[in-house]
């Protein structure tokens, strides 16, 4: 069983948790594209509800590139969470390069409109290019 690496961080009351991994059967390195999927948990640990309006990502390639993704929501929802719920979804990205990294802030909303943003913990990603398979590329 492969152990894939875990990241989190607790701010403003939210326990955010992300686990990467690289896809190797949607990559195709000779044309520089990785993909890359991650698990999100979005905990709500405070005693506050609140609603989940926008999110921003930092996205680092290891061949310089950055980019920002700013948007509503996560994956087309709002989710509100009250106090001891959880919101988790699962999405991707794709790197020119097998390495990168992903940081990021969740920006949420109270019910009497008290804005506050979480923290997205920085997580890497890394493709293990020796374990794809030739045959892999070619799919």
């Amino acid at each position: 069983m492969i152990r894939r690496p875990f990241y989190y961080r607790l701010s403003e009351g939210m326990r955010i948790s992300v686990r990467p991994y690289y896809l190797p059967g949607h990559s195709f390195p000779p044309l520089q594209r990785y993909v890359f999927a991650y698990e999100v948990r979005i905990e709500n640990i405070s005693r506050r509800t609140a609603q989940l309006m926008r999110r921003r990502w930092l996205i680092y390639d290891s061949i310089g590139e950055e980019q920002e993704v700013v948007g509503d929501g996560v994956v087309g929802l709002q989710p509100t969470l009250g106090p001891g719920d959880v919101h988790e979804y699962q999405s991707f990205c794709v790197l020119k390069s097998p390495r990168g990294w992903m940081e990021g802030e969740y920006f949420f909303r109270t019910p009497d409109n008290q804005t506050f943003a979480a923290s997205i913990p920085r997580f890497d990603l890394i493709a293990d290019v020796e374990m794809i398979d030739d045959d892999d590329l070619l799919r």
